[in-house]
């Protein structure tokens, strides 16, 4: 099973990128996480909000696998629990799915994202920074995978 986490924005700070990596490199081969960075529209061109988001969508939506869970961040999905999302890490290595989490933008994600995603997943009810969702998504990843193996990270 591979992890794909696509994420509009790139040039991050020091601090995401290296906390991204942390949790990146502790992950099993069999569970390995990578990262595809979307290039954000710029906001100097007078576009509109929604056109921007349009833009950024079409590039979301180039960059996808064929065959894979699209899961889309949105604080209006789901809030599963750690074990709730182990569970369904375990499926999800049991069926041989890839998985893509899909992070917005600076204004969020366009509603076809939303619509042509298999689930919307909330890490909180809080509007969270973008840059910061990959870092808090890989950890939540492994932690779910730490949860499966009865490995100590996670406790409850």
């Amino acid at each position: 099973m591979k992890l794909l986490i696509v994420s509009v924005g790139h040039k991050m700070p020091d601090w995401i990128t290296a906390g991204f990596n942390e949790y990146t490199k502790r992950m099993p081969r069999e569970a390995q996480i990578s990262l595809l960075e979307i290039k954000p529209e710029p906001r100097t061109t007078g576009k509109t909000t929604a056109q921007i988001m349009e833009a950024e969508a079409q590039r979301i939506f180039a960059a996808l696998p064929q065959n894979c869970l699209r899961i889309a961040l949105d604080e209006r999905g789901i809030q599963p629990t750690t074990k709730q999302l182990a569970a369904q890490m375990q499926d999800w290595m049991r069926e041989g799915h890839d998985v893509a989490f899909i992070i917005g933008g600076a204004d969020g994600l366009h509603e076809s994202v939303k619509r042509a995603a298999q689930q919307l997943l909330a890490l909180s009810a809080l509007t969270l920074p973008h840059a910061f969702v990959r870092v808090l998504l890989a950890e939540q990843l492994y932690r779910a995978y730490s949860l499966m193996h009865n490995h100590p990270y996670h406790r409850e």
